[in-house]
């Protein structure tokens, strides 16, 4: 039996917590399961080393990281930020300093995906635009204007033939990346809103994820927000047919909790994980596809700001505004353990 169909969200808890001196805000482990990374408001990438703890920075950006996304080799982190700039990193190396540099977008980048065979780095920004690279050279494979809002989020499927992405107005464009071509357009518009009284947009896709069937595309964000300014608003996900395009349901919590959905993942088992932050404090939420209202919630002890999961299935990274990079396991197992 894997690790990972033994994962028992009921008995999640807080296995370790790794301090920065700075609140976190983007979270990534590696596809070989030894290293967690994070971003911090000091303008550096943190390295934790899940064995032995070491911490290791990675500085060189000018301005917050939003955006992590590590190679399937395991072997490069790609990293983007406010500053508009993409570096390519060793992800491995006892002092990592950027391999490349490239200056992606004007303004922030808020998303970076790497293709599943490793070839292709997708990345999208504040400036509305989604572009393709070389991954080998970083050099520009594709430049794809299909948004008018900022975009919030880039992903591969699957499969690698599909990219996705997803703005502030809840639009999510499917690209057929090979030949640079639009493939389809979802709806998940029910994560934006526009206060008027206010004056902004708000909302928006700020995290999508696939199962592993390919039967659904997950958006999480946030709604009713009846104060944007005020972060007034409620956790929240759009579940999408993959096939035909249609929202099949809006996934929210039972009780009236307030907070954003930042960080989305489908479990291989089959059902949804979320991370919210928001004035309660943060929280992982539990859904299983075919339902309204989560199955299990678990109280975080500070806001969460986003969420990976472990390759082993059974550990979650959350980071959070106390600075604090916490893991979860998903069991009363220890990690790693085989039975």
């Amino acid at each position: 039996m894997s690790p990972a169909t033994q994962a028992e969200p009921e008995k999640v808890h807080v296995a370790k917590e790794l301090k920065h001196k700075s609140p976190l805000i983007a979270c990534r482990f590696d596809p070989k399961g030894r290293f967690v990374f994070a971003s911090a408001e000091d303008d550096s990438v943190q390295r934790w080393d899940l064995e032995t703890g070491k911490q290791t920075a990675l500085a060189g950006h000018d301005s917050w990281v939003f955006a992590l996304a590590v190679h399937p080799s395991g072997e490069t982190l790609l990293t983007g930020g406010g500053d508009g700039q993409l570096f390519w990193w060793p992800a491995r190396a006892d002092a990592p300093v950027p391999s490349r540099r490239v200056r992606a977008h004007a303004g922030w980048i808020r998303s970076v995906a790497v293709s599943p065979d490793g070839a292709l780095v997708a990345t999208a920004g504040n400036d509305r635009r989604v572009k393709v690279w070389s991954c080998a050279d970083g050099s520009l494979v594709h430049d794809l204007p299909a948004h008018s809002k900022p975009v919030y989020r880039v992903a591969f499927d699957p499969s690698g033939k599909f990219l996705f992405s997803a703005d502030l107005q809840g639009l999510v464009v499917q690209w057929d990346h090979k030949p640079g071509k639009e493939a389809g357009r979802f709806d998940a518009a029910k994560l934006y809103a526009y206060n008027a009284g206010q004056g902004v947009d708000f909302g928006g896709v700020r995290d999508l994820t696939f199962s592993a069937d390919g039967k659904y595309l997950a958006c999480g964000g946030l709604i009713e927000a009846s104060n944007p300014l005020g972060a007034v608003c409620t956790p929240a996900v759009v579940l999408l047919d993959r096939e035909s395009g249609k929202e099949l349901r809006l996934q929210r919590p039972k009780e009236d909790i307030k907070g954003v959905v930042w960080g989305l993942r489908f479990h291989p088992s089959g059902f949804l994980v979320a991370a919210s932050g928001g004035t309660p404090g943060g929280y992982l939420f539990f859904w299983k596809p075919d339902q309204v209202s989560e199955f299990f919630k678990f109280k975080l002890p500070n806001t969460a700001r986003d969420l990976d999961l472990h390759p082993d299935g059974l550990r979650l990274a959350t980071a959070h505004f106390d600075g604090q990079l916490r893991v979860c396991m998903m069991s009363l197992q220890a990690a790693g353990k085989k039975t």
